[in-house]
């Protein structure tokens, strides 16, 4: 029996700690933390991303997103100042699409996995650039 080797190639993806690359960090300076994007839709505007904040590493403002949004703590203390609540090792967060939330801190240096199911944002936020925002405003 013959399979076609294109039949055989997989659409899954499968990245190492190794192999992130530091060129494809995207930084944040002046708020304390940096963004390593694991998977992204072009279509859609969903994502997958590390975020690593820097103690003291924030999002200054209130703010919503045009989709939901969920994070899973890896390391650290990050706290939604708002409503108090404080993502620790093992924690997980879900926030719903158009909910206010923010702003946040790090009390320590933390590493946290950021899930969007969609678009991040219907308009870019102070502490994005036209650089940074990519393809992840909602569409008109």
């Amino acid at each position: 029996m013959n399979v076609n080797p294109e039949l055989m190639k997989s659409l899954e993806i499968l990245i190492h700690q190794g192999d992130l690359n530091e060129e494809n960090w995207i930084d944040y300076p002046d708020y304390g933390f940096r963004q390593y994007f694991l998977f992204k839709n072009e279509e859609t505007g969903a994502s997958i991303a590390l975020l690593d904040y820097q103690q003291g590493g924030t999002i200054p403002t209130k703010h919503t997103h045009a989709s939901n949004q969920f994070m899973y703590c890896l390391e650290g203390d990050y706290e939604y100042t708002d409503s108090g609540l404080r993502l620790k090792p093992g924690s997980f967060y879900m926030n719903p699409k158009d909910h206010p939330h923010g702003p946040t801190v790090a009390h320590e240096r933390s590493l946290l996995i950021e899930i969007y199911d969609g678009p991040h944002y219907y308009e870019k936020p102070e502490y994005h650039t036209d650089e940074t925002i990519g393809e992840f405003l909602a569409k008109n």
